[in-house]
């Protein structure tokens, strides 16, 4: 391990700055004192395009580089989209990630996500379980290209001697998420449904499965406040968890949202939906051990994250009930 101070006027790119991960990570550094941070948006630069991305570290040269862009999506458009999922992550990351080492980067950290481990696995969920088990198959596409991304990080190590890390992060949420009706996931999904119900006076709200699985939430700006203490005081070629280290069912999480929103109808659970993985808790012992610790307890977040659903709501990008 070491412990090193990154230089805040070295040149640092943050890949995928508009989405939920992106966003809140530049904000961080931000307000951390890098004045060297620079982005591109999908338009400008499409990740997946090879030369287009070759062409732009060799103009750019960052020293610092967050891989925070990917191809996001719940249940529903991970089963229905696998293709994608895997196509366009796989691309991205490979061209980001050796375009970084070529061009002499020498910080980078991948963020992967907590699906690459096994459906199975042993709970809370170990760092060295991954590769041990069989997948969710709902998700599997998304999970091995994020899976190839952990080893392409080590093959890179190996190789060139790189200081380059990854991070696997929990389930997150909060301001700049996702809130579409569908392709959600399910904490922004539910504050959208229970939000929509209160104000068409619905009795009742499903949710999808059974309400039993489990799953662990970690707000983005605790995530952003991760990856730049990882980059300063982790350096191993093994992937690190981010979470809280404790989780709650998806009823319970229904239940909390509801109340935080002022739903007061009827929760329904159709089990024909699918469930996904029973349970998804993080060992988050490697972290911790490292100093490491979430600031933001989940009601607060859930209460932030739906005041600024309705600020969206009120300035027309999120289309209201």
């Amino acid at each position: 391990m070491r412990v090193t101070r990154l230089d805040r006027s070295a040149r640092t790119y943050i890949a995928g700055h508009r989405g939920l991960v992106g966003g809140a990570v530049l904000r961080h550094f931000q307000d951390a004192g890098f004045t060297s941070l620079f982005t591109r948006s999908s338009s400008e630069l499409d990740l997946r395009d090879a030369a287009a991305v070759e062409a732009f570290f060799a103009a750019e040269k960052p020293a610092t580089v967050v891989m925070a862009a990917a191809k996001v999506g719940g249940i529903l458009a991970n089963r229905t989209y696998p293709a994608d999922f895997i196509s366009d992550n796989l691309r991205m990351q490979v061209n980001v990630l050796d375009a970084a080492a070529r061009h002499g980067a020498t910080n980078l950290l991948f963020l992967g996500s907590s699906c690459i481990y096994p459906k199975f696995a042993e709970q809370p969920i170990r760092e060295d379980s991954l590769l041990t088990g069989p997948l969710e198959e709902t998700n599997d596409a998304y999970a091995i290209a994020k899976i190839s991304g952990v080893l392409q990080v080590q093959a890179l190590r190996r190789q060139y001697g790189v200081h380059y890390i990854s991070a696997m992060p929990t389930n997150l949420y909060g301001p700049g998420d996702n809130f579409h009706p569908t392709n959600s996931h399910v904490l922004p999904g539910l504050i959208r449904r229970f939000h929509e119900a209160k104000q068409n006076d619905a009795p009742s709200v499903t949710v999808w499965g059974t309400g039993t699985p489990r799953r662990e939430f970690l707000h983005v700006d605790d995530l952003a406040r991760a990856c730049l203490f990882l980059l300063e005081n982790y350096d191993a070629p093994e992937p690190i968890n981010v979470g809280i280290g404790s989780d709650l069912s998806i009823g319970e999480l229904a239940e909390l949202v509801a109340d935080v929103v002022g739903y007061r109808g009827e929760l329904q659970f159709d089990s024909s939906k699918p469930d996904g993985t029973p349970r998804k808790l993080l060992d988050v012992s490697k972290l911790h051990d490292l100093g490491w610790r979430d600031e933001i307890p989940l009601r607060q977040g859930v209460e932030q994250t739906y005041a600024w659903y309705l600020e969206q709501v009120k300035a027309g990008s999120v289309r209201a009930a």
